[in-house]
């Protein structure tokens, strides 16, 4: 599976999805302009796990949004279109073209603009692995066993306007009879027995939006916590009840801090371990077997869970507009680690989240839809970048504001979809204060500023104390923006807010201490380059090109990262991880200690290193010097993506590389 992050490396993040793990040279293309919206389905589906076949009906109204001649639906490439009528009943031919995964017809009489009509497909096909998906390397439909999954990104139904089109549906699904079916509407499935020891389930989901996931599996029976309901496979059942009280934490303060979804019921899912590592749908929030088990889905599961508001409550009119909802469920999951876990937290946070918001920042947010979804560029600035955006206005705002902000954004466009130009009226509005500019800064312009500051202190009379009278200095010739300013003096600190407006913005400030140290926006609420950020920039594309294979490209980023800081833990941990992909286990080993004897940045790179280096012991048939390094890792007591854990069980079972392995 290719990935946006490295799957195996336990610290690398995770992005959940529309938001998918994917960082792929894609195949799906969205078109110039939009040929029609789709409003609504009603779909019948057999699946059977013991061919991995998937056999469906669908009804499928829209409306022209210009005058069609050659609609096109876009279908997994798994399936195949047996019959396709119109309104009318009559035969519609259509021609498969794979290499975009879709299928165009070709119509005698046109389709006029603004009309609506309902046309019929019927169709069939083996889904299994990634091959047919519409996105190279990720799974996202396969009928299998014990988990079959029919996410909405996997295109098992014919369709337009990725999250984007909201529509209504009613969906019947035929399964085995010791399969759960999950999908969205009203909680709970209406469901009934057939001949053949099959079980059929209906949902219906009445409000415009986004129902089209289906989830099946031999899950036991639900877990219930509140509202919650938990559907996992015996082999994970010891988690769900950790994993629901989670969830319920999160729901409850994105509930108290939002306001109530458009449902109150939650259904939490497991998924594959070789599928996504999440998804979401109205009702729905769906996390890896795997991550439930290392009780390391928090903060997935909180990005996943945000979306019942970011993504299904409302949505984006167009792809320009992703950023709003990928930003905004990325911003909220930081909103819940600053409530749970504190402050310390959520600045690490941020300055990861800086680092992927300055990774392929080359062109506006507001142009940024001709690319690929699921590419690294549409990933790392919509869910990034879009989350700097949306922590710098409550920088602007201040917190009790931004919040009402962002109630007022869900109020005004409950079950539709919403434009960048929207956001910025209605913060100008909630606010009273003007983001013009704030918005063509970040919206419509590339790059963030990087700060400098020269200045001068004199000594007041009559024991009056000092003044410091100097200049915050940036690139950006037409950044405005207030910034904070800390004085650390020989008595109190004072902190200031300074209007920076230019490249040269004077302040003079008075302070009874003498001042020793002047820190610009020490509390990171701005987008900005710094020589640190560059680090984890050029770490951050390494990590990407080692997700496409390309370890060559990789090892120039992770060099780039240490011509920047030679010290730099995170880009030795990183070089190490290739040279022990390339079995090159003695340089592995040398940047493993590297990193051990590095900056010690990010704090977890020790308890990792010291892990590595005892695989790589392990592999090499030193088991005393192993263990000494899992023991090494243990004593740590960081348990950052499950070390601990990994290191204790390494400690009873020795590490052994598969021959899969690359």
């Amino acid at each position: 599976m290719r990935a946006l992050f490295n799957l195996r490396n336990p610290a690398a993040k995770l992005l959940p999805i529309y938001l998918l793990t994917a960082a792929t040279t894609a195949i799906w293309a969205a078109p110039v302009r939009p040929q029609m919206q789709i409003t609504a389905y009603v779909i019948s589906a057999d699946l059977d796990p013991a061919v991995n076949r998937l056999t469906a009906t669908a009804d499928v109204t829209f409306t022209a949004l210009e005058d069609l001649t050659t609609p096109t639906f876009e279908l997994n490439n798994g399936l195949q279109i047996t019959k396709a009528t119109d309104a009318k009943n009559q035969l519609l031919e259509s021609e498969r073209l794979t290499n975009n995964s879709t299928v165009r017809f070709n119509l005698a009489t046109p389709l006029a603009k603004g009309s609506s009509t309902t046309w019929h497909f019927e169709y069939s096909g083996a889904l299994k692995g990634s091959d047919t998906s519409p996105v190279e390397g990720i799974k996202m439909a396969a009928i299998e066993d014990p988990i079959s999954i029919l996410l909405y990104p996997g295109r098992w139904f014919p369709m337009t306007g990725l999250f984007t089109d909201r529509f209504t549906a009613e969906i019947r699904v035929r399964v085995p009879s010791d399969e759960r079916v999950i999908g969205s509407g009203s909680g709970v499935a209406a469901q009934k027995s057939l001949p053949g020891n099959r079980t059929e389930y209906t949902f219906k989901w009445a409000k415009p939006g986004f129902p089209g996931t289906i989830i099946a599996g031999k899950f036991i029976d639900p877990i219930v916590a509140g509202n919650m309901r938990v559907y996992v496979t015996e082999k994970h059942k010891e988690f769900a009840q950790d994993f629901a009280r989670t969830a319920e934490r999160e729901y409850l303060y994105m509930s108290g801090t939002f306001g109530q979804p458009e449902s109150t019921h939650m259904n939490l899912v497991e998924l594959p371990d070789d599928a996504v590592s999440a998804a979401w749908a109205p009702e729905i929030a769906a996390i890896a077997g795997g991550r439930i088990a290392a009780r390391n889905e928090q903060r997935l599961l909180s990005n996943t869970i945000a979306h019942q508001w970011w993504g299904s409550q409302v949505s984006p009119a167009t792809l320009n507009d992703a950023w709003i909802t990928n930003g905004m469920s990325r911003y909220a999951e930081l909103m819940y680690l600053e409530d749970s876990a504190g402050k310390n937290a959520f600045q690490t946070a941020v300055t990861d989240i800086s680092a992927g918001a300055l990774a392929y920042d080359t062109e506006p947010l507001t142009t940024i839809g001709r690319l690929d979804p699921f590419s690294p560029q549409f990933q790392s600035m919509t869910l990034e970048k879009g989350a700097m955006v949306f922590h710098m206005l409550r920088w602007e705002m201040g917190d009790d504001v931004f919040v009402k902000f962002l109630r007022a954004l869900l109020t005004q466009y409950a079950d539709k979809s919403i434009r960048s130009s929207n956001v910025e009226t209605l913060a100008q509005s909630v606010s009273t204060l003007e983001l013009q500019a704030f918005f063509a800064q970040w919206l419509d312009g590339t790059g963030a500023p990087a700060f400098a500051d020269k200045y001068t202190v004199f000594r007041l009379g009559d024991n009056k104390g000092f003044r410091t009278v100097g200049a915050i200095t940036q690139d950006l010739d037409l950044f405005r923006m207030p910034v904070e300013l800390r004085i650390e003096t020989d008595g109190k600190t004072e902190i200031r807010r300074v209007d920076v407006s230019g490249t040269d913005s004077q302040y003079s400030i008075e302070t009874f201490g003498r001042p020793r140290r002047i820190s610009i926006d020490p509390e990171n609420w701005l987008l900005k380059s710094t020589p640190d950020l560059a680090v984890r920039v050029a770490v951050l594309r390494g990590q990407q090109l080692v997700a496409q294979g390309d370890l060559t490209g990789a090892l120039i980023e992770y060099q780039k990262a240490l011509d920047s800081n030679k010290n730099s833990s995170l880009a030795s941990y990183r070089i190490g991880e290739i040279f022990f992909m390339q079995r090159n286990y003695q340089s592995a080993a040398n940047s493993f200690r590297d990193a051990l004897r590095g900056d010690g940045d990010p704090k977890w790179v020790e308890v990792w290193s010291h892990i590595e280096l005892g695989r790589i012991f392990d592999v090499t048939g030193q088991r005393d010097r192993a263990v000494n390094e899992y023991r090494l890792a243990v004593q740590t007591n960081d348990n950052t993506q499950g070390a601990v854990n990994e290191a204790r069980a390494l400690m009873q079972k020795p590490y052994k590389r598969e021959n899969t392995e690359n």
